[in-house]
């Protein structure tokens, strides 16, 4: 399972650079409007300290780590929802991600271009929103009308349908999206079939100068995305896309000597890249032995014979039990061996829900 996360925001803020420095893929990064017309796409591992040291005492061939997949998004304008710029194109491109990256600018440069001609998080926010909001406006009204003809059916699904697109176009209607409202069970089935832009999770990156990170607290545009993100219960993060861009550069050591000089412990590319692993609910667990070490991802709350399909499904029909031990148990006992002497691995059955960390054997039967 890879997370696949959209980098969106306005022309000219920064996220063709961030993307580089995510993946280092040299997708093209220019000071005029459209310059990402296509998307560039690129697979970035998520960082995870618990794999080198499971390396470290099993010694295997080869390390996995689980990946994010980072699509570039033309720049939005202002219309985008009425085809606007590259407006449909960018809207389509956003409905096959499962969260929305949005970069915002919260730094002056006269030398870079500003499509709405200053520097505005809030309203910058505000207008890409909107966009999203007016293009799901549009495909519930078209959705609301069909199954309103089907009403006379009686039919009951077709009834908390309607329902639904009542209550999603007066949320519309408030200038918000999908996301702010709160569903039943039932209504989260029948959601799967709209694919909304505003229902999907959304992660703010502001992005500030060089010499802006050190002072990112005080700066009155960080702020404001950080007021938005708040008041949304959405997660935001602060980055410096030009220096991520030069650290992506270095070999590890310099980069570790780098992050020293700027005061800062981990990059934060390599934060952004966790807040946006975790933004879907999802966690990792380990299967590690002489072969490889290798980190699967799975929703949280997934069960065991569910999280042994993600290895191959052959594991989920066959099923038997799962070998379990945590990994702090692991590490503490010096590997799975001393981790059995102190009682410490248990033997999990098909009820069993799966645990970030957990170094898991399966047993199954074909």
């Amino acid at each position: 399972m890879t997370l696949h996360a959209g980098i969106v925001g306005l022309p000219n803020v920064g996220k063709s650079t961030l993307f580089n420095a995510i993946t280092q893929a040299g997708a093209e990064a220019a000071n005029y409007p459209f310059c990402t017309i296509d998307p560039n796409v690129g697979m970035v591992e998520v960082p995870d300290s618990r794999l080198k040291k499971l390396a470290e005492m099993v010694h295997p061939k080869k390390i996995v780590s689980a990946t994010v997949e980072f699509v570039d998004i033309a720049g939005l304008v202002r219309g985008a929802s009425k085809g606007e710029g590259l407006g449909n194109k960018f809207l389509s491109h956003i409905r096959e991600v499962d969260a929305i990256v949005h970069v915002v600018r919260c730094f002056e440069d006269e030398n870079v271009i500003h499509v709405e001609g200053n520097v505005n998080p809030k309203r910058d926010i505000e207008t890409i929103d909107l966009e999203l909001v007016l293009a799901d406006m549009e495909s519930v009204e078209k959705r609301a009308d069909r199954s309103s003809k089907l009403l006379k059916t009686g039919d009951k699904k077709t009834q908390s349908e309607v329902a639904l697109l009542e209550r999603l176009k007066e949320v519309f209607n408030q200038g918000k999206g999908a996301r702010f409202l709160t569903y039943t069970d039932e209504e989260r089935a029948i959601l799967k079939g709209f694919s909304l832009l505003t229902l999907k999770p959304v992660l703010y990156v502001a992005n500030v100068s060089e010499n802006g990170l050190s002072t990112a607290a005080d700066n009155p545009y960080v702020q404001q995305v950080m007021a938005i993100a708040a008041e949304e219960g959405a997660e935001a993060v602060v980055v410096c896309a030009q220096i991520e861009a030069e650290i992506a550069e270095l070999e590890e050591d310099e980069k570790q000597g780098f992050l020293q000089d700027l005061g800062l412990e981990e990059s934060g590319l390599d934060h952004l890249i966790r807040v946006a692993f975790h933004l879907l609910g999802l966690m990792t667990f380990f299967t590690a032995g002489p072969i490889e070490v290798k980190a699967w991802t799975i929703h949280q709350s997934t069960k065991a014979p569910q999280a042994a399909g993600v290895i191959h499904t052959d594991f989920e029909h066959g099923f038997i039990r799962a070998e379990v031990v945590a990994y702090n148990d692991f590490v503490a006992n010096n590997g799975l061996n001393g981790a059995k002497d102190k009682g410490l691995v248990r033997l999990e059955g098909k009820e069993y829900i799966m645990r970030d960390g957990d170094i898991v054997h399966f047993r199954f039967n074909v």
